[in-house]
């Protein structure tokens, strides 16, 4: 992607000209601001992708795997 137009005010502004939803009326603070809360909202999708990828590989058959990691395992299935 390119900033096409040359007007982009930050790395990552690729509105070219084309989209202006206010952002233009808005103050430096303000728009510091909203720029941190993108920046720290990608940030957590981030980690939940990661945290779905994760789960997805754990094992079925042993749901305390974490307990057998710092070394107190349990048996799941002893009970039965």
């Amino acid at each position: 992607m390119d900033d096409v137009t040359g007007e982009g005010e930050f790395p990552g502004d690729f509105r070219n000209g084309a989209l202006d939803f206010g952002w233009d009326t808005f103050d430096k603070e303000t728009k510091l601001t909203k720029c941190s809360i993108e920046l720290n909202n990608g940030h957590v999708v981030m980690m939940g992708i990661l945290a779905l990828m994760v789960h997805e590989m754990l094992p079925l058959n042993d749901p305390y795997m974490i307990n057998g990691i710092l070394g107190v395992p349990v048996d799941f299935n002893g009970a039965l």
